[in-house]
């Protein structure tokens, strides 16, 4: 397929610039939420932007692969959801290196589901309610940031809110990307950085992983579900809305092999993309839908080049207030937010268990260890049960 596709002269400038934007889209709009989650797992400031290099490399690369081999606009990405469900956690025993071995998990877990068809259609059957619940939960807390950041630092948050608002009146593709800008903008304005303490290359750091159980059920499994769930399923039905089949359990496959080899560096895990498939797989990147694969290309050989640069980008985030860091990435999580919540609660028979699942799951609880991720997709699971069997 490489040899028969993989031509330059299918490339041209529409898909050239498809894919620089969606890279661009794609990077900008959730950076700040991978490294925020990588901190919150316990990653020092030089391990966060490891992690963040480690797994930009690792899409754009997996991109680059998967779009020659099929001649097909695969765009892959970071798992947003999973980065953002990991800035609601605590370190657990074992820090960083505990967290790691919850990556490793994961994405062999990806790898199973493409290899062992049951796995993949068994999280495949959570229920849309309960799993749309399950993430609107993990959202809730970040998306709730913006409105922090206003009453900390009234300036700087409304602005960037009124730069977001403006953007997405014009172009929403767009507003994420401005609000970054303006961000980045105000805290070099306002914040008192050294830039001396603002380091723009470093090697990637290497993460012996620690397993525990209490990861493996309390990160790794939640990850899977929620990366699964949110972006694998649903880029697979983006590629197929644009006319694309390819073997869902190949995607699978290799999104978890990619996820694998970032992971030892801080990579949480690595999936199909949604929103940056769409841009390379619509008539913008080509009238030919058969060139359009260029587009993801670019995309990813874009990744691999942000990749190469993102400790410079991790370690402006470290050394600026991390309310406004955080508004940011509330802002770019706004839409799947509303979505997740309107899949939920939309069908009337299921409405209470997806309740249920949100709640739990919002509430941040911890109990034997293990996040309310799981004990909320539990909670509601058995309420949905319990009401499907008593009607039947």
């Amino acid at each position: 397929m490489l040899c028969k596709h993989g031509v330059i002269k299918d490339l041209s400038s529409q898909s050239f610039m498809a894919g620089i934007l969606a890279a661009f889209v794609g990077f900008s709009s959730s950076f700040a939420i991978v490294v925020q989650g990588l901190r919150a797992v316990g990653a020092s400031p030089a391990e966060a932007a490891s992690g963040l290099m480690a797994v930009s490399i690792a899409m754009g690369l997996c991109g680059i692969l998967l779009s020659f081999k099929t001649a097909m606009p695969v765009s892959a990405a970071w798992s947003t959801a999973g980065a953002a469900f990991l800035a609601t956690l605590t370190p657990l025993p074992g820090g960083f290196s505990t967290a790691v071995g919850a990556f490793v998990i994961t994405a062999l877990l990806f790898m199973l589901a493409g290899l062992f068809k049951p796995l993949g259609r068994a999280v495949a059957a959570i229920p849309t309610p309960l799993a749309a619940a399950m993430l609107a939960g993990v959202l809730l807390p970040l998306c709730l940031a913006p409105f922090e950041a206003v009453i900390r630092f009234p300036l700087p948050g409304l602005t960037i809110i009124l730069v977001w608002a403006v953007v997405a009146r014009i172009k929403r593709l767009l507003a994420v990307p401005a609000a970054v800008c303006a961000a980045a903008l105000l805290i070099a304005v306002t914040v008192d950085i050294d830039g001396a303490r603002i380091q723009w290359w470093a090697p990637p750091v290497m993460v012996t992983p620690r397993f525990s159980p209490a990861a493996a059920v309390g990160i790794a499994l939640p990850l899977f579900i929620i990366t699964m769930a949110s972006q694998n399923i649903t880029g697979m039905a983006v590629l197929n809305s644009f006319g694309y089949r390819p073997n869902a359990g190949s995607m699978f496959t290799w999104t978890g092999a990619f996820s694998l080899a970032s992971a030892p560096f801080g990579g949480h895990a690595v999936n199909l993309a949604a929103i940056t498939t769409a841009i390379c797989a619509s008539d913008e990147a080509h009238a030919d839908a058969a060139r359009r694969y260029w587009a993801a290309v670019v995309s990813g050989a874009t990744y691999v080049v942000f990749g190469l640069l993102s400790v410079a980008a991790a370690a402006f985030i470290s050394v600026s207030p991390p309310i406004l860091i955080a508004a940011v990435a509330g802002l770019a999580l706004l839409g799947t937010l509303a979505g997740s919540l309107v899949s939920a609660l939309s069908g009337e028979a299921d409405r209470e268990a997806a309740l249920i699942t949100f709640l739990i799951t919002a509430s941040e609880v911890t109990l034997f260890g293990i996040t309310g991720v799981f004990w909320g997709l539990l909670g509601g699971g058995a309420l949905y049960l319990w009401n499907r069997r008593r009607k039947s």
